[in-house]
This record gives C-alpha cells, structure tokens and sequence, in this order.
C-alpha cells in the first residue's frame, strides 16, 4: 500500500539529524505506519524476536537473509533491533552481531530485550554500541559519559572536549578497521545528510575485512529530488526526501573503493509516488578487496554467454567464447616487495607447454593488455566459472578478477 504522507511547510533548510532523531525516537514508543515498507522476513527467525521489537522496528528490506553462520555481522541504524536479532540466529554462537544507532530511545528498546533474547536463544551474541554511522570511530557512549562528568562551561572545556573525542577515534574506535564479514543496513542510509554521504561508504569500506561485503537495504527515487521536497522534514525523516538516485547509490559504492556491486532485489512497484518520482526499495550487495596492483596469474577465463562481449569493474573486456588471460590483485602485504620506484615485481614462469592433445589448440586466444599496454603471456591453464545467465560473471564476486 502506497503511504499517505504528511506534508510539512519547508523554509529551504531542514536540520536531517534533529528531523529523524525526533521522528524514530516517537516510533520507538509508537508505531508508525508511514515508516514501514512491507517486507516478507523468515517467519521462524522472526518468531524469536520479542514483540515489542517487531512492532516498532521499521525497514525497507531485509539484508539478513544474506548472512552466514559464524560471521562478525555489523547493522548499520540498528533502531529497535529487529534485523540484528534475526542475523543472530543465523550467525550462530560461533558469530557476533553488532548493532549501531545514535538514536538513544532506540538503543534503549533495542538493548531491553538483549538477555531475554540470549536466554532464549542460549548464548549471547549480540551487542549494540552508540555512534552515527558515518562515524564509526567515535563511541558516543563514552562521549556522554565524559561529558556527564565533564560538563561543558567555555572553549576550554569545549576544546578538550575535541580532544578527548580525537583520542577515542584513534585508540578506541566504536568499530575496528578490517573486523567485519559483512555489514547490513536497512532503509537508513537515506536518513544521513547528504554531505556527509561519501565519508559513510568510506566507513563502511573501511571496517569490512578483505573480501567482505555491504548489503544495504535502501530507498532510491528514479530522478533527482527537487529542492523544495528536500526541504520538507516529514518527508525526510519518513526516507523520501533523502532517497539517492537510483544510479547514484550504485556510484556511491564504487567511488568508496567497493567492486562487484549488485542488484539483488528491486521493488516491482514504487512504495510511494510523490510529484511524479517513483521511489521503491532496493538491495544491493557489494564486495572489498580488489586494492592493490594486478598480476598476471598466469590463468584465463572463458565468459559462456549470453552477451556477446562483457566488461568487469577494472575495465577487462571478455568476448563470448574466446579465453582471455586475466591478472588478480596483490594482497595488500605483498606490495612491498614491488621496490620503492612502485614497479611490479618480476614473476619468473616455466615456459608454457601444451598437455597431451592441447596441442595447436593455443591459437586464437587474446591475452590481455595490462594497464601500460604491455601483452600479459599467454595462460598456462584455463579457469572455466560458471556465469548466471543474465550476470555473465566469469569469476566468483567473492573473489574477483584483477
């Protein structure tokens, strides 16, 4: 059912964060059904999530499903926790789930139920920490508690305060660099300012492990949001005026450093229509971990089709049916050894010799150009992958082509 929203006069400027804080902390005592998009969950894993939660935790999607046990799990806007209690169940006692919010009525919903849950579930494993999540660094419950007991008076007691919280970014960071398998948000991103966008997909590349994943659950629009509606604050904290364009949250992922990018589900028909624009829900998936110089591997892939050719994220163009020779990326640990001038170091390889039968059969295949226009040798062996038919990946996204 499409929502009726709302309407709020705008004067051209509306403050985001006091707009949403002020919306979701009302959500968290009652429920509101402008903030709910009809999402189907696994109905087993959503009978062991509390009652209360159920009813007053809101989203657009649901990134759980794309979980696995034993991984560290990170929810981006964990509100009432709904989605971190279900990807707990599906991590098992092996995995850890963290979620994430600022918004204090929320946390505190979220949090009530954390030892009922665990009792029921029979292990804890979850934990949810206060911070925005564009800034994954500053822990906002120490922040409160410094400040509680360092109360604010003048500049002084301002700039120490800076200090403090500059020195709890850089030794005790709410979330670690590289210490998460996968990280989840649902319909949240589009409540984050605008200018503070780029520095929330850093921070999501940043805590990822290599070869992590983002699956973000989010609203996109199908054109750009006029002025006027960004500055309604109704439609802001109820995700409409923020929703990215739909080509734009594709773009945000790439520009963090994110390769593999994906559409998994599209909302067939828009959730809401306001002034013409069509805004729907979206998920999409994401990986880390292609940084680093390429190196021929002395491998190749064959694409099977359908499309007669198909380019990868680092611009290596595969053609339907012929074996391109493909480089994968150095690990960030072995780039040292290139020298200080930056040059790839030098792989020495055996001269390529055909099995029994393969003879002749070498001809015709297309190696690869590197990035300076230099010809890759010729593979050695050939990896077949198998491709989705409408994707026409001839690599596992998971760990990908260099």
């Amino acid at each position: 059912m499409t929502p009726s929203f709302e309407r709020s006069s705008g004067n051209g400027h509306v403050d985001v964060e006091q707009a949403v804080r002020e919306r979701y902390s009302a959500a968290a005592r009652q429920t509101d059904a402008e903030l709910c998009c009809p999402v189907d969950y696994d109905e087993r894993l959503l009978e062991m999530v509390p009652a209360e939660i159920r009813e007053r935790d809101y989203g657009c999607g649901d990134p759980s499903r794309f979980v696995r046990p034993g991984e560290t799990v990170l929810d981006l806007g964990s509100g009432a926790g709904k989605i971190c209690y279900i990807a707990a169940q599906i991590v098992g006692e092996a995995g850890r789930v963290i979620g994430v919010d600022c918004n204090d009525t929320m946390l505190a919903l979220a949090r009530k139920h954390r030892d009922e849950f665990a009792a029921r579930l029979g292990y804890a494993n979850v934990e949810f920490r206060k911070a925005k999540i564009q800034d994954l660094q500053l822990d906002l419950d120490r922040l409160d508690a410094h400040l509680a007991a360092n109360p604010v008076r003048s500049s002084g007691d301002w700039l120490h305060v800076e200090e403090f919280a500059r020195g709890l970014r850089e030794t005790e960071p709410v979330v670690a660099d590289q210490s998460v398998d996968v990280v989840l948000s649902n319909c949240v991103l589009n409540l984050v300012r605008t200018d503070d966008r780029r520095q929330l997909f850093r921070e999501m590349h940043r805590v990822l492990k290599r070869g992590g994943r983002a699956v973000i659950s989010d609203i996109v629009a199908d054109e750009d949001v006029p002025p006027h509606l960004r500055a309604d604050r109704q439609l802001w904290s109820g995700c409409i005026s923020g929703a990215f364009r739909d080509d734009e949250f594709f773009r945000a992922f790439e520009e963090a450093g994110f390769y593999g990018v994906e559409l998994i589900s599209r909302q067939p028909e828009p959730w809401a229509v306001v002034e013409g624009i069509e805004f729907r829900s979206v998920t999409v998936r994401a990986y880390k971990g292609k940084e680093g110089p390429c190196l021929d591997r002395n491998q190749a892939v064959i694409y099977k089709g359908p499309w007669k050719t198909v380019t990868d994220d680092d611009g290596h163009q595969l053609f339907r049916g012929e074996r391109i020779a493909v480089r994968r990326p150095v690990r960030a640990n072995r780039t040292a050894h290139a020298g200080a001038a930056g040059r790839r170091p030098r792989i020495r390889l055996p001269p390529q010799r055909d099995p029994p039968g393969e003879r002749n059969k070498t001809a015709g295949r297309r190696p690869a150009d590197d990035s300076a226009g230099r010809r890759l040798l010729r593979p050695r062996r050939v990896l077949l992958r198998n491709a989705e038919r409408t994707q026409g990946f001839v690599k596992s996204l998971g760990s990908g082509v260099g």
